[in-house]
């Protein structure tokens, strides 16, 4: 009997939208997929990079309504003070109070898992993370790592090939929502992609927020 894996319920709620929907007699309804903490009624929620609030005014499921979205839930919900051309796929909902991280940069690990030549300090390829596909220059490349021990192999490399493990600091080019893995794995990794496929793979280890006040 295979149990089911604890629900990241205790962690601030995280909703990446997909869609926005404009419903006539309702409002605007954003949909995405509850990845870690839980979405009620009435609760005062943020959207980032957006910077918009709402209130949650109800909350669907298979076309019913619900009182609360758990982690894997996919829903829609009605939010109060939110036009549909405030929000668009990519923004994450999380609570007003705790809203999600909005990185001016960060500092990721991420493996090389295919590059036709190297990868060097300014490329910029499209990083997709959660729902959000945004392009992010490399600003920095600190260490090269071993991919077996996670030694340091090298400090600032030149360049990164297939199959190099290393530190790298990111500048997303807008606004991107992305978390400490350590803190909400769920949207702290993401894969990189340029010329049509996936060339690296990372997880979000620090982060410089930006001040979106």
């Amino acid at each position: 009997m295979l149990s089911e894996p604890e629900k990241p319920t205790n962690l601030p709620l995280r909703l990446p939208i997909q869609d926005v929907y404009s419903i006539s007699g309702i409002g605007t309804v954003p949909v995405g997929r509850v990845e870690t903490g839980v979405m009620k009624k009435g609760m005062k929620v943020s959207f980032m990079p957006a910077n918009k609030e709402g209130e949650v005014k109800s909350i669907e499921m298979h076309h019913e309504e619900i009182p609360e979205a758990l982690p894997g839930d996919n829903v829609g919900f009605n939010v109060r003070g939110i036009g549909k051309g405030d929000i668009r796929r990519g923004d994450v909902c999380g609570p007003a109070d705790a809203p999600p991280t909005v990185a001016e940069e960060f500092v990721a690990q991420v493996v090389v898992l295919h590059h036709p030549s190297a990868l060097t300090v300014g490329y910029t390829p499209v990083f997709h993370c959660h729902t959000a596909q945004v392009a992010c220059t490399f600003v920095e490349l600190q260490k090269k790592l071993d991919p077996r021990t996670g030694q340091v192999k090298e400090t600032n490399p030149t360049f990164l090939k297939t199959g190099d493990a290393a530190i790298v600091k990111i500048r997303p080019t807008r606004p991107m929502v992305i978390e400490k893995v350590k803190e909400i794995p769920q949207l702290g990794r993401f894969a990189v992609r340029d010329m049509g496929s996936t060339i690296a793979a990372g997880m979000c280890i620090d982060i410089t927020p930006k001040q979106m006040r």
